[in-house]
């Protein structure tokens, strides 16, 4: 018989891991809820007035039809790529870096083709560009 009173080791509870996790819930739930407000995006309408602007004859105008088919000047170009709107633009233009440019497209135009007439003249240094729309009929 063993009558020697037997020591009990006492029960320890460890809860570094409990609040690690804690934190980390606390850390996600912040960041989401930042991401929710930050997602939103205000964007502002540009409006088209009916009044018209006195613009000089000195300007090109780019034209682009539905089939986005590009035109300087009431002239077609004899194809869409953005090298041959280059060489037109600078025929055009010459070194008068200021000359406005007025982008016409046709309602449906493919979106690539007016950012690639955009895009060519920015390459060219053309940065007064401005986008012609007509009046909506109510």
């Amino acid at each position: 018989m063993n009558l020697k009173p037997q020591v009990r080791e006492e029960i320890d509870l460890n809860l570094t891991p409990l609040i690690d996790v804690v934190f980390l819930l606390l850390i996600f739930f912040m960041v989401s809820t930042t991401f929710e407000k930050t997602a939103r995006l205000k964007v502002d309408l540009p409006e088209a007035s009916a009044q018209a602007v006195q613009q000089s004859n000195n300007k090109i105008v780019i034209g682009i039809d539905a089939k986005g088919r590009y035109y300087i000047n009431d002239r077609q170009l004899v194809n869409t790529q953005i090298k041959t709107l280059k060489l037109a633009l600078t025929k055009v233009s010459g070194d008068n870096k200021e000359m406005p440019i007025v982008l016409r497209a046709d309602a449906k135009t493919p979106h690539q083709s007016v950012v690639r007439a955009m895009d060519a003249a920015s390459q060219l240094g053309l940065t007064r560009l401005s986008i012609s729309t007509v009046e909506s009929s109510k």
